[in-house]
């Protein structure tokens, strides 16, 4: 089976209609994903960049990144890399207020038992624990 690995602005046409022509190619794109005609990968950085453009671009809440973004990286005929934690980080990052990739630092921390060592205090919000540089 064809694997296309998909670059963030096809996602983003998908998700915001904007512009309809290249937004129509991306939907035709997924509904191909969709009935198995191909596979779409989707990298961690790619669903990133989705959620950071949504944010600033488009001016989404998180509430709506995650009503949005979870389904798709979630489809049938994508293929997202790591995608659980990803949708772990997008609800936590809704959840306790903090950017997407500062959840999905937390998490990879977690789950390899280690700490982040960061300035931010937001870490303290986050299941990982926080080691500032002295």
């Amino acid at each position: 089976m064809k694997r296309l690995w998909v670059d963030a602005n096809v996602l983003l046409r998908f998700l915001t209609g904007d512009p309809p022509e290249m937004a129509e190619r991306s939907a035709r794109l997924m509904s191909k994903a969709e009935d198995g005609e191909i596979v779409l990968v989707v990298s961690a950085m790619v669903v990133a960049e989705v959620i950071w453009v949504l944010k600033s671009f488009y001016s989404f809440s998180f509430k709506d990144i995650a009503r949005v973004v979870i389904p798709l990286i979630s489809a049938d005929g994508l293929e997202t890399e790591d995608c659980a934690l990803m949708v772990q980080a997008i609800e936590l990052a809704q959840e306790k207020n903090v950017d997407f990739i500062d959840a999905v630092l937390a998490l990879k921390a977690v789950r390899h038992e280690e700490s982040v060592c960061s300035f931010d205090n937001h870490f303290k919000r986050l299941p990982a624990h926080r080691v500032v540089p002295a």
